[in-house]
């Protein structure tokens, strides 16, 4: 590998990780040739440099060089841009235009956002990169270029492929040599670095004393997974250097300024996960398991009721009482343990369909005798409904209600 230094100082790159190094040194083995260079990376890693060094330490330094976010010119326009227009061939051209690959023959085109074009430019595109042949938009005359593409990317090539917004054939001309740039996180010491360079770029820039990250900053900044990478790094610098009255930036004051600790891995995350989803298994166990034994128990119970009952009452048989509530029943086994009703005591309603609901699930001689006892209560009473209710223990719309049931004509 060779000396980076001076290019780092040449082109102020601040760093030292292995990540950093090895693309710095392809950028310049690859330098000398023609290939086309694919820069791949994260957005705000700083890929825009690479194309810089590899068009200074080329035979085409003395050239033009041009940059062209792809993705910040419009659709219906970036044709026009790339490879030139004709007079009169669209709304609003009025007049020729050259277009890049025309400006910059023998020279650099860097495509940034290269993943961002549109199918039909992408056709165009690997034209040119195939022949050097390109065609104005509205002529049918075919120009010539010598231009060196370097394209770079943030997005995930294999993906946008797969998805088929991306040309197969076009990404392998483009990544003739492929150069990763790699993201903040993984740059390790990189980060405290580039901390204090933004810090003194900004006290250099504004008369205020640079600021400085505390031993618990120093370790937070490095645990973080910082999305937005060092453009992110940089704005938060700048930011601090403004705002913050101290010059010592404290663990929380990042905390603040959302800077966290991002240390667990992928695997860690996950297992973190399967703890947390295993524990919860294991509680609803418990309580299925303690529901399951609260259910067995109330059963035995009931079971041990019936016994009694039935060793109390070994012929049961419903009997009326002449007092004014609805007749004694003997228990009978419920259908479920909400149903069980308290043994030896009157059952006294309120509505008519608690009632409606006791005398259907009676038996029908129950049935029977119930109807007796009102049509005696309102015998007793002389017809009176509300007297005959009050007698009975019931209220005035079930016993209404019971008379139309019964057909009775009062």
């Amino acid at each position: 590998m060779k000396n980076l230094q001076p290019i780092k100082q040449r082109y102020g790159i601040v760093g030292n990780s292995d990540g950093l190094n090895r693309a710095l040194d392809i950028a310049l083995q690859i330098a000398p040739t023609d290939l086309s260079v694919l820069i791949e990376g994260e957005s705000g890693v700083g890929k825009e440099v690479l194309p810089h060094i590899i068009h200074d330490h080329s035979p085409r330094k003395h050239q033009k060089y041009f940059a062209i976010n792809c993705g910040s010119i419009p659709e219906g326009t970036i044709d026009s841009e790339l490879f030139g227009h004709e007079k009169g061939s669209f709304t609003g051209a009025i007049g020729e235009h050259e277009g890049y690959f025309g400006i910059a023959n023998g020279g650099t085109l860097f495509l940034d956002e290269v993943g961002e074009l549109p199918l039909s430019t992408q056709v165009r595109l690997l034209r040119v990169l195939e022949t050097g042949e390109y065609i104005r938009v509205g002529s049918s005359t075919i120009r010539k270029t010598d231009v060196r593409i370097i394209a770079a990317t943030n997005v995930k090539m294999q993906k946008a492929i797969s998805q088929g917004k991306f040309r197969e054939d076009l990404y392998y001309r483009l990544a003739s040599v492929p150069i990763s740039m790699p993201p903040l996180r993984e740059r390790g010491a990189d980060i405290e670095l580039l901390f204090r360079k933004f810090a003194a770029d900004m006290a250099e820039k504004y008369p205020i004393e640079p600021i400085y990250l505390s031993d618990d900053a120093k370790r937070l900044i490095t645990l973080h997974k910082w999305p937005g990478n060092i453009r992110r790094l940089k704005n938060l610098v700048e930011q601090l250097s403004i705002l913050s009255p101290e010059r010592e930036i404290t663990a929380k004051m990042l905390q603040e300024q959302g800077v966290s600790d991002d240390s667990m891995n992928g695997s860690e995350l996950v297992l973190a996960r399967d703890v947390a989803s295993s524990a919860s298994q294991h509680l609803y166990e418990i309580e299925r398991d303690t529901l399951f034994k609260q259910l067995v128990t109330l059963a035995k119970e009931i079971k041990e009721l019936k016994d009694i009952v039935q060793k109390t009452h070994p012929q049961p048989h419903p009997t009326i009482d002449s007092a004014p509530s609805v007749p004694y029943v003997t228990y009978s086994a419920p259908a479920s343990p909400s149903k069980v009703e308290r043994l030896g005591e009157p059952q006294a309603f309120d509505d008519i369909q608690t009632a409606e609901a006791y005398v259907e699930e009676a038996p029908r001689s129950i049935k029977e005798l119930t109807e007796q006892s009102i049509v005696d209560a309102l015998t007793r009473n002389k017809n009176n409904r509300k007297r005959a209710a009050a007698e009975l223990g019931i209220s005035e719309r079930t016993i209404y209600r019971k008379i139309k049931q019964m057909g009775l004509d009062l």
